[in-house]
């Protein structure tokens, strides 16, 4: 396995980006992807049927501390991806990876720095970050 770092994969994408240097075209690409992603995971549930998903009113007892809530939390998802929609799917989570990375670069932004910023939210404000 590769230890390819955010910076690393950011530089790579710099590189490579030829055609979508205006922030409009990658906008439009990011959503296109993300559109695409979310695709493969229907596709996964409505033509392969690997998953399934059961989605229903979360069941939170009046009682129930923040902590103890993660107990009761339900993903909606039963079943487990096949290797086909393993695929097709981190397919698409790399596409978006990628012009997210493109973003990055073209509004000089450091994918390692909001990524530590994001880590250091979500330490400080724990279960309290419900975002």
């Amino acid at each position: 396995m590769s230890d390819l770092t955010l910076k690393q994969f950011q530089e790579q994408v710099s590189d490579l980006l030829l055609r979508h240097r205006s922030l409009l075209d990658v906008l439009s690409k990011t959503q296109q992807s993300s559109a695409s992603m979310n695709r493969s995971v229907i596709k996964a549930i409505t033509e392969c049927g690997c998953i399934n998903l059961q989605a229903n009113k979360q069941p939170y007892p009046a009682e129930l501390s923040l902590e103890d809530a993660r107990a009761f939390a339900q993903s909606h998802v039963s079943g487990q991806l096949c290797e086909n929609c393993v695929d097709a799917i981190s397919v698409q989570l790399g596409k978006n990876l990628f012009y997210m990375s493109s973003m990055c670069n073209l509004l000089d932004l450091n994918m390692d720095a909001i990524l530590e910023k994001e880590s250091q939210k979500c330490t400080t404000l724990g279960i309290f970050n419900l975002s």
